[in-house]
């Protein structure tokens, strides 16, 4: 049976509790983080601790655990379930308090929780044959950079592209692709410039986004970080997505437009197989 972390124990999954009056239950005051694991080995650690701890910032929400703790436990976990490749949910609650709008005191102890899930990452059917996207109105709250608990717009717009069909929606404001529901999106324009949104409160500041990027200016590939539109991103060359779990996941087919001849193309297959050696060489 499956081991997960509860506030310093580990056990097995169906022993794990959580108060009733847990803060992340109630309001979703909780941020996370999602670690992918390859070769039994944790991929960006020290970015996603950082994120994490800016998350935590910004939301004045006090923790205690430090780094090295943070990193003993996810290693732990990883060894408990004999995970070789997948990834380790971490999520952080403001801790348990009777129900009120205004923050508990600052010394209620977080809830902390860790467990792990088995996926095929490197060798990824989707990656192989590329995923379809269509495009969803951007509802969202107005700091989509913290990495909240809050999802359930995103589960909705998942949801409604899997019922039309596709396998993942673009959020779209003011006509304008932000990113997707758990991703960051990219277009490749016709000259082979590859362009995702610029970093502000509208996005996440995706960890995997960073690597990725930093790989195509290593290959000597030119990037823009601007806005880029609907109609842009239909008439590009190519198209992906990026994310812990889904690393460079090309994107072939936009609403109802086929890009290219429909396979991934060059650019999201070569940072692909680039990022999957760096990260291999890289993982702690």
């Amino acid at each position: 049976m499956r081991q997960v972390y509860v506030n310093g124990e580990f056990l097995a999954e169906d022993m794990a509790k959580v108060s009733v009056f847990d803060r992340g239950f109630l309001f979703a005051d909780a941020v996370y983080e999602v670690t992918s694991v390859v070769d039994g080995r944790l991929i960006d650690f020290d970015g996603h601790i950082q994120r994490l701890r800016r998350s935590l910032a910004e939301l004045k929400m006090p923790f205690t655990l430090t780094d090295a703790e943070m990193l003993a436990a996810h290693r732990r976990i990883v060894e408990l379930n004999d995970l070789t490749e997948g990834v380790i949910y971490l999520q952080v609650t403001r801790g348990a308090a009777d129900r009120d709008f205004a923050f508990p005191p600052r010394d209620t102890p977080n809830t902390v929780v860790l467990f792990t899930q088995v996926k095929n990452l490197v060798d990824n059917p989707a990656a192989r044959n590329g995923q379809s996207v269509v495009t969803i109105d951007d509802i969202r709250w107005g700091r989509c950079d913290i990495k909240t608990v809050q999802l359930l717009y995103p589960s909705l717009a998942k949801s409604e592209a899997i019922g039309r069909g596709a396998d993942d929606a673009w959020l779209v404001r003011d006509g304008e692709v932000t990113e997707g529901s758990s991703n960051n999106a990219y277009i490749v324009t016709k000259d082979g410039t590859i362009v995702t949104r610029p970093l502000s409160n509208s996005i996440l500041h995706g960890i995997t986004r960073v690597a990725v990027l930093d790989v195509a200016k290593s290959l000597q590939m030119k990037v823009e970080e601007r806005t880029f539109t609907v109609e842009e991103a239909e008439n590009a060359r190519e198209a992906f997505a990026s994310s812990a779990g889904g690393f460079v996941a090309p994107v072939v087919k936009i609403n109802d437009t086929v890009l290219g001849d429909g396979t991934p193309g060059p650019v999201s297959q070569r940072l692909r197989d680039h990022y999957i050696q760096r990260v291999r060489e890289s993982a702690i």
